[in-house]
């Protein structure tokens, strides 16, 4: 081939290259984007204009990156503060219902109407069932689950905590006293209390606590233990009473002492329980100052006006041995009937009337008799 030739496609082919570098993406204008472009070219593309739009919008992206951080913690602190007020709001709610329902039904009420309810958590269904019934049931059985285990803890802490109290509210046996001799069947019991009764405590800030003795205590016991079984039923601590009736009768005419353990607590207040003396009530009487404050059965109280240490003179103990010895000698078949026959009188100066008017009925009687036999 000849030189001319050589030299023109040469210069040919410099010309379109030429062409080809001024008409560049730059001047033209948009690229052209292939017609089926590959992940790596689709990566790269995207990471150039992440640069580019980094690049040329550093401080715009750096605004805006901070503000959506800050939307998505604010969206999960709500929702964190949702659930949090939720579970607060469903515990007192449900304390609140127990707390209603400890009120107004007993632990015995509550199983009886929750019983079905907790007994559907053990929903079962035939083997035969269709597969949709028995994931039906499986489902009802898990959803019933919780609220029957909160029913039955809900019942055994209550039953727990009602043994507690009632260990402290009610006496501690049903029988205070053991049973008597078969040959003192027909004793009757004599119940006293001490404050106010046969003794008298007080403070002051010079001389402290002092424990005062009532007049006649000594001539009372000792007399009528002749006649009775004695036995102290007080509302104070035993390390007080036990020391107390020590130093009261050296002589033990006192059988038994009672506590504040053996009480019934009812509204705020210890009471004495005579039921539960192991005893006949129609053979027992409560002699004591407070005595239809303090006691629950009224018909065998013997009410005594109650004395403190500033009464020297006082005689009441003395002036009750009368009627009690003639109740113990005469021995009636009940003596709560005698006693409500007493109420609303002073019993001392109410039986010196009666036996007054027996015997001046008697000694009628004897003067009739007298004046037929002339």
């Amino acid at each position: 081939m000849s030189s001319g030739i050589i030299r023109s496609r040469i210069v040919s082919f410099v010309s379109k290259r030429h062409r080809r570098l001024l008409s560049s993406d730059a001047v033209s204008g948009a690229p052209k984007e292939p017609l089926a472009p590959s992940f790596a070219t689709s990566t790269a593309s995207a990471s150039a204009s992440a640069s580019s739009n980094t690049t040329t919008n550093g401080t715009a992206a750096s605004n805006a990156s901070p503000s959506a951080s800050e939307a998505n913690a604010t969206s999960s602190n709500k929702g964190l503060r949702f659930l949090k007020y939720g579970i607060i709001g469903g515990v007192t709610a449900a304390t609140a219902y127990a707390g209603y329902a400890s009120y107004a039904y007993t632990s015995e009420e509550i199983e009886e109407k929750t019983r079905a309810l907790r007994s559907s958590a053990n929903f079962t269904v035939p083997e035969d069932a269709p597969a949709v019934e028995k994931i039906q049931a499986l489902l009802y059985s898990a959803s019933m689950t919780v609220p029957a285990k909160a029913i039955e803890l809900y019942l055994d802490l209550r039953r727990l905590v009602e043994e507690q109290v009632q260990s402290f509210s009610e006496p501690y046996s049903e029988k205070l006293l053991p049973d008597l001799h078969p040959a003192e069947r027909h004793v009757f019991t004599l119940v006293l209390d001490l404050q106010e009764t046969l003794i008298h405590y007080d403070w002051t800030r010079e001389k402290g606590w002092q424990t005062f003795k009532r007049p006649g205590v000594d001539a009372f016991l000792e007399h009528l233990a002749q006649f009775y079984e004695i036995v102290i039923y007080s509302d104070e601590q035993s390390m007080f009473v036990d020391p107390v009736v020590e130093r009261l009768d050296p002589k033990h005419c006192i059988r038994y002492r009672l506590s504040k353990g053996a009480t019934m607590y009812q509204n705020g207040k210890h009471y004495r329980d005579l039921s539960k003396l192991n005893r006949d009530p129609a053979k027992v009487l409560y002699l004591s100052g407070h005595a239809l404050e303090g006691c629950l059965q009224h018909e065998n109280c013997v009410p005594i006006k109650p004395w403190k240490q500033s009464d020297a003179n006082d005689t009441a103990l003395l002036d009750f041995i009368p009627f009690l010895e003639f109740v113990a000698r005469t021995s009636p078949s009940d003596i709560r009937p005698v006693l409500a026959s007493y109420q609303g009188c002073e019993i001392p100066t109410e039986f010196v009337r009666r036996s007054k008017d027996y015997q001046r009925r008697m000694q009628e009687q004897k003067q009739h008799g007298r004046f037929w036999k002339r």
